[in-house]
């Protein structure tokens, strides 16, 4: 079955965040642009490949958190 394309006025209202918000996923590339596809200057969104997208990003980010990085510390302090 195909997935169906929603606008992203549509996608903002799925997840509860604004129209900006998902333009700023899309610019910072948490969104891959296989999940999309414009023309022009519009865009219409795979949801499944969205949800996959923002899911694997926040399990990183969360990752991110759990293990830090060691922060090594200068004696000429």
């Amino acid at each position: 079955m195909e997935d169906k394309y929603v606008d992203i006025q549509k996608l903002a209202e799925h997840f509860l965040v604004s129209v900006s918000t998902v333009r700023v996923w899309i610019r910072k590339g948490i969104l891959p642009a296989e999940s999309y596809l414009k023309v022009g200057n519009t865009f219409r969104f795979k949801l499944p490949e969205v949800e996959a997208a923002l899911r694997n990003y926040t399990k990183t980010q969360d990752q991110k958190m759990t293990n830090p990085q060691p922060v090594s510390v200068d004696e000429d302090f």
